[in-house]
């Protein structure tokens, strides 16, 4: 077999892991984050003052916030469950020793402490656990596809064939949530109709950045005979077009349907399509063609998976609408976003469950299809990884409590009591000021340029497959190329920063 046959085959007819070991995986970032938050607190108590020094700040976040996750995927893969178990208790560790390190003025017995926090109030211009989200989603996507084609990845984490979870069939999904919990339909207040159709032109505009990458990367891909999984998108669909058309038909719905109902669009759009598949031949062509044998002739049959998928990608895009929206409704205190944490919990419960059944009583999860178990599982996972950087942010802010004028870089800032002027519960929150993510740091810098990120991370793994011998790598060289990958992309987003340069195509 040629090199580029035997690297398709590498990533092909996998059956994914199980849900536990992904949630497993999900809490491995927010313990990294909450790691470094509470190191650098521990700093400034020592010190006196924050760390400032920008080569140090950069080689702290790489070592705790993406190191780890780098050794996670591949030499650790087989001992996973011990990875967050060390971490956490490496967390404890030095939140036991901020806390009996403190200053004698701050030492007030913990229940009263407790009270404290719960009656702090956060910056509500700014809420740090939706840009963490999306900045480790992009930094666990930029790992996953290039670790992918190293045998150190475990074949159980990449795409699966038709059926199954694996973690990169999650980055897929989760990646539609984390464009829509922060789309312009979100953050906009609602208006008159013509206004509505205003803003569907504008979104035509804004979209031609990702047709215009969809098709850079269809003609590379082609002139350069790189291999590619066809069962994946099709022949010439990939994901920058899922992307564009997603945000296009959503915007359409959005125009026609209130904002506030997107979820019953949601619903009626997936429950509808999972119908059809069941009860016509559209599943049949989809995994086997026109012909029952899986031949690709024609532009609907060479891209079936593509174009189908699109009705369950737009059904999550839809779900994650209304959640974004219910996300940015004020909430001024520690005590209100705890309380929205177990409202959380109790979705993503309820959400497992209908999971459960669904796969039982229908089909399992498909994201080839992009079915209704699909969806579900990744409105599930998304939220718990979401979860799980709300918990982390209201833990530093309680750890901050603990020495003041501590500073955090990508945390809620403890600001005073509002007035009668501040704004009310309930009240939309505006995203234009990002608050504490303005530090200098690697969440905030990737955040500035996500797009240049994703597409420096997939120029680099194209070069190193084209210039490496991937799939009989040894462990030493593929730790090393891993993290030289993602150092030097990390590096160019932190010189970005520090320069203040933020590169937009539109």
């Amino acid at each position: 077999m040629s090199q580029k046959h035997l690297k398709e085959a590498f990533v092909s007819n996998l059956n994914g892991t199980t849900l536990l070991e992904i949630s497993l995986g999900l809490s491995l970032p927010p313990l990294c984050l909450l790691c470094r938050g509470l190191l650098l607190v521990l700093y400034q108590l020592h010190y006196g003052k924050p760390l400032t020094s920008r080569r140090c700040s950069l080689l702290l976040d790489f070592l705790v916030l993406v190191s780890p996750l780098l050794f996670s995927c591949t030499v650790l893969s087989p001992v996973l469950p011990a990875v967050p178990a060390v971490l956490a208790a490496s967390c404890a560790g030095i939140f036991s020793k901020i806390y009996s390190q403190r200053k004698p003025q701050s030492r007030v017995p913990f229940g009263q402490m407790v009270k404290d926090f719960q009656k702090t109030y956060l910056d509500a211009d700014c809420i740090p656990a939706v840009t963490v989200f999306r900045v480790y989603l992009n930094v666990l996507t930029s790992i996953s596809i290039l670790a992918v084609d190293f045998p150190q990845y475990p074949r159980r984490y990449a795409k699966t064939e038709t059926y199954g979870t694996g973690v990169m069939d999650l980055g897929v999904g989760a990646f539609i949530f984390g464009n829509a919990i922060i789309c312009p339909e979100v953050r906009q207040k609602s208006g008159a109709t013509q206004l509505k159709f205003s803003h569907l032109a504008r979104q035509l505009f804004s979209v031609w950045p990702l047709l215009f990458l969809g098709v850079g990367r269809l003609l590379s891909v082609k002139s350069l005979e790189y291999h590619e999984h066809t069962s994946e998108y099709g022949v010439h669909w990939n994901f920058f077009f899922t992307l564009a058309f997603v945000r296009l038909a959503a915007s359409l719905l959005l125009a026609i349907f209130p904002k506030n109902k997107s979820w019953l669009v949601a619903l009626s759009l997936v429950v509808l399509y999972q119908l059809t598949l069941d009860s016509t031949s559209l599943k049949l062509f989809l995994l086997q063609g026109s012909d029952g044998r899986g031949t690709r002739v024609g532009f609907l049959n060479a891209n079936r998976e593509g174009l189908l998928s699109l009705f369950g990608y737009l059904a999550i895009y839809m779900a994650s609408v209304q959640v974004g929206l219910w996300l940015l409704r004020c909430r001024s205190s520690a005590r209100g976003w705890a309380e929205a944490g177990g409202s959380l919990l109790l979705t993503v419960l309820l959400l497992f469950a209908c999971l459960q059944v669904v796969q039982a009583v229908v089909e399992p999860v498909s994201r080839r299809m992009a079915n209704l178990s699909y969806c579900l599982w990744v409105l599930a996972h998304s939220l718990t990884f979401f979860l799980w950087f709300l918990g982390t942010d209201l833990i530093l802010v309680f750890t901050k409590l603990l020495v003041k004028g501590s500073s955090l870089p990508c945390c809620w800032e403890v600001v005073k009591p509002p007035t009668t002027s501040w704004k009310q519960e309930g009240e939309v929150v505006p995203l234009g000021r990002q608050g504490k993510l303005e530090q200098i740091c690697l969440i905030s810098a990737i955040n500035k340029n996500q797009l240049l990120f994703f597409l420096l991370a997939n120029v680099m793994t194209g070069a190193v497959n084209m210039l490496v011998d991937t799939i009989h790598s040894q462990s030493a060289f593929t730790l090393c190329v891993l993290h030289l990958y993602m150092f030097l992309n990390c590096l160019i987003m932190y010189i970005l920063q520090a320069k203040n340069i933020v590169l937009k195509f539109w």
